[in-house]
């Protein structure tokens, strides 16, 4: 009897494992057939959909404007930063707005303010002192507010990558769970298998955003400050030639005192 119960026990777990075997297998190759072959970076951004992909070419091209922008205005800044030194140690060194125009570059921020202070002596020379000190002094703040705006150009891009394109690839991130989601109903399966490759494509832009947004925010901060110090720089050239227009008119008066005491 126990001989016969336990044939009639090894038959039943031949017949299951020989009925569920083959629907594991299936389902198996129904899996690998559905993961991606590649969960790199590169593979992921195939497999998403095309909102996905969209989102994270428009957050690549957003870091190559951030890159570009900073080498440009890198350098621009440097160029500054040198031709206000070698300005500011000329006007400091010249007896005369004529001789600082002499010495200094043509291209020279400083030379624009030497530029507007000689034009506005010739027009202010039959007014008084105190005038012309105002209208010259007028000139040179419009002058180097310019400069400060022509230094501050492309950094508002910057500004505005480091603050949307974070919440762009939440955006491609959102987007891309929603369609992971519907395809596991459609599936009617929650197998983590299933279920993760899908996640991780949509995590895939919020990672591009930040990529994009952190140099952004650090390039636009390090302009800031570098902007900044330019603005002084040219602040110190202005007050430079301002005591060169102070002496031109010191010495335009002086002028006639010495032939009538002559």
């Amino acid at each position: 009897m126990k001989i016969l119960q336990a044939r009639l026990w090894v038959a039943a777990v031949l017949a299951l494992s020989g009925a569920v075997t083959p629907a594991i297998a299936q389902d198996a190759s129904i899996l690998r057939g559905a993961l991606p072959r590649d969960l790199s970076p590169w593979g992921m951004f195939l497999s998403a959909n095309k909102v996905v992909q969209a989102v994270i070419i428009g957050l690549v091209i957003a870091s190559v404007v951030t890159w570009t922008i900073g080498l440009a205005k890198a350098i621009e800044l440097a160029m500054l930063k040198r031709k206000l030194r070698g300005s500011l140690a000329t006007l400091d060194k010249a007896r005369s707005s004529v001789d600082a125009a002499e010495g200094l570059p043509e291209h020279s921020p400083a030379m624009e303010l030497v530029r507007a202070a000689i034009a506005e002596e010739e027009l202010s020379a039959d007014g008084s002192s105190e005038g012309m000190k105002e209208r010259v002094a007028s000139r040179l703040e419009r002058i180097e507010a310019a400069v400060g705006r022509r230094m501050a150009r492309g950094t508002g891009i910057l500004a505005t990558i480091g603050a949307t394109a974070p919440f762009i690839g939440l955006f491609g991130t959102v987007w891309g769970i929603m369609d992971s989601f519907v395809g596991i109903a459609k599936a009617q399966t929650t197998n983590l298998a299933v279920v993760a490759p899908g996640i991780a494509e949509a995590l895939l832009a919020t990672a591009i955003g930040l990529i994009a947004a952190i140099p952004a925010v650090v390039i636009y901060n390090m302009f800031a400050r570098a902007t900044s110090a330019c603005k002084a720089t040219i602040g110190d050239a202005g007050a430079a030639v301002l005591r060169l227009v102070s002496r031109d008119m010191d010495r335009t008066v002086a002028m006639p005192r010495l032939h009538a005491a002559e």
